[in-house]
């Protein structure tokens, strides 16, 4: 089950509420992997900066690669 976020006009995206949450409590309400206080834009930004998976998921070892590609 996922929501659904227009992201431009014209343009959604589809969020996958099994991994990720929205909670106004937690980081000021931006989306987190599930049952962390890990931003979404964090992980999309080091993967943006070509850090591997496998680098990612040492770092933080609470990921899993389906947190990685939610």
């Amino acid at each position: 089950m996922g929501i659904i976020r227009k992201i431009k006009e014209e343009e959604f995206v589809m969020i996958p509420m099994d991994r990720i949450e929205l909670d106004p409590k937690v980081c000021n309400g931006k989306p987190v992997i599930k049952g962390t206080r890990i931003p979404v834009s964090v992980i999309l930004e080091q993967i943006a900066d070509g850090e591997t998976w496998d680098t990612l998921l040492t770092g933080y070892p609470e990921l899993t690669k389906k947190n990685i590609t939610a």
